[in-house]
């Protein structure tokens, strides 16, 4: 069985308090975009592996988030040895929540293929094991996501038929680095309410606080949302704690060839 793990965008990004368990509390809106990784699983005859192909995943097989949600329902349940194999595609330390998405479709496909009969809130259950966003991805619809990511309130946004230009600039950066560089509070507007507003108006009210701190450490990120406005996105952010900028234009944008050819783009509609 083939499926293919998608990333998310943020809309918004509000970091509220540091919590006692050491993790942040924060309020962002996840948002499902069409940026995959592609991920197969087959029963094997022999032992269980993993591979690889793509771009490269830094560690060993046995630590990735895949094998982790395997090994994870095997503990529970007497799943068969299988094989597993994952070609990366979206960027890692972008923001974009692939390493969760592949993990979170991991242990869906393995339901699925193996009749567990787990509900989405038992999927749900196993993904906030694996990571503070994996959940996300067992429904993978948009949400307002509170406490560390992993609690989720419906919102009605739809942003059907908005273009979506995603540049990633072959930056890496790490939840632990950019978390070190943020200073949490209490938010001055309600997310859920800015974004009920027209997105004409997200510009000055929708704002991920993790670019307070990471756009004077890399220039480059505050020049790509620059660049992006410049190109007529109606609103323009980065996403995640990660290094991907992205932009929602009304028409499909222009210029993607002034990009250099070392970042990845990916352009798409909603």
């Amino acid at each position: 069985m083939i499926q293919f793990p998608n990333a998310k965008i943020n809309l918004g990004l509000q970091l509220v308090e540091k919590r006692p368990d050491g993790f942040h509390n924060l309020v962002s809106c996840f948002y499902p975009v069409g940026w995959t990784d592609a991920l197969e699983i087959l029963p094997s005859d022999g032992e269980a592996n993993f591979t690889l192909s793509g771009l490269p995943v830094p560690g060993e097989p046995a630590a990735n988030l895949c094998w982790k949600a395997y090994e994870l329902l095997r503990r529970d349940f007497d799943l068969p040895s299988i094989k597993m194999h994952l070609h990366k595609v979206i960027p890692m330390g972008a923001g974009l929540g692939g390493g969760s998405a592949d993990a979170a479709f991991t242990l869906k496909i393995l339901n699925q293929q193996f009749k567990l009969n787990l509900t989405e809130e038992a999927l749900e259950n196993y993904a906030r094991q694996l990571g503070s966003d994996c959940a996300f991805f067992i429904r993978n619809r948009p949400v307002l996501a509170v406490e560390k990511g992993d609690v989720f309130e419906s919102i009605s946004l739809d942003l059907t038929g908005w273009h979506l230009l995603m540049v990633y600039p072959n930056l890496a950066i790490s939840t632990a680095e950019a978390y070190a560089g943020v200073s949490p509070r209490f938010p001055e507007n309600d997310l859920k309410t800015s974004l009920a507003q027209d997105v004409s108006t997200w510009k000055d009210e929708v704002v991920n606080d993790f670019e307070l701190s990471l756009f004077p450490k890399y220039p480059v990120l505050a020049e790509l949302k620059a660049q992006l406005y410049e190109m007529g996105a109606m609103y323009a952010s980065m996403s995640g704690s990660g290094s991907t900028m992205y932009g929602l234009f009304q028409t499909s944008p222009a210029g993607l060839l002034t990009f250099p050819k070392e970042y990845s783009v990916w352009q798409g509609v909603f």
